[in-house]
């Protein structure tokens, strides 16, 4: 039983940073900048929200696969197969999960008043250094909450990891799929004990969540409204 958990939660996590990262770049370029084609780009990016997990899991199977473009430059540059490995759920975790990350932090940076990343250039900070010191801690609430968005929709991936990574106990079998093959099996002690467990990291994850956006909402209040510190006081 133990196996899924530790597994999941390791998928869970790695795609999540590399959703992080990718995500916010990408949110940030698109937030910012108009140019030829974005909205067709950006319509890519959020196709694996709308696309049916086995959609998904096909497309990654051809590009991955031994004959795909990826998966054969993989093979011959480190002679390296991807599918049915636990690299391959840590991949489509990513991709169904990026969406989410994607536009929460878009709409984060979007929120940001672009009047003072501008007096930070004036001043003579670099893009990278206002990025950094004015834009990211402007934004980091939106960002928060595409990680904990994120992060439970990766944990729950099912079935575009079935199809790229496949059902191999100890290797690739995450809570979803050894929930599936229990019921298929007949476990239904296994299945239920699993259910609870995925149940009870996505209710801990938004419920912190939710509990820290009311406490921040609660603090900026008192912070920006006078009456409210005299109130408290």
């Amino acid at each position: 039983m133990y196996e899924p958990i530790v597994l999941s939660l390791k998928v869970a996590l790695i795609a999540l940073t590399v959703d992080a990262v990718l995500a916010t770049l990408v949110a940030r370029v698109m937030a910012r900048r108009d140019f030829p084609g974005k909205n067709l780009i950006e319509s890519c990016i959020i196709l694996p929200m709308v696309l049916p997990p086995t959609v998904l899991g096909y497309g990654m199977l051809i590009l991955l696969g031994k004959r795909g473009p990826l998966g054969r430059l993989l093979l011959h540059l480190f002679d390296w197969q991807i599918v049915f490995t636990w690299w391959a759920a840590i991949f489509a975790a990513a991709v169904v999960s990026f969406p989410l990350m994607y536009q929460s932090a878009k709409a984060a940076f979007a929120s940001v008043d672009a009047s003072l990343e501008q007096a930070a250039r004036t001043l003579g900070s670099s893009e990278w250094r206002v990025f950094l010191r004015v834009t990211l801690p402007l934004a980091y609430p939106g960002l928060l909450a595409g990680l904990v968005l994120s992060f439970a929709r990766a944990l729950g991936e099912f079935g575009a990891t079935l199809m790229v990574a496949g059902n191999i106990p100890g290797k690739t079998q995450t809570i979803p799929l050894a929930i599936y093959f229990a019921v298929e099996t007949g476990d239904n002690i296994l299945a239920s004990n699993l259910v609870l467990v995925i149940t009870g990291l996505s209710i801990a994850a938004l419920f912190w969540l939710n509990l820290w956006s009311r406490k921040k909402l609660e603090i900026w209040q008192q912070g920006g409204n006078p009456h409210a510190k005299r109130v408290h006081s």
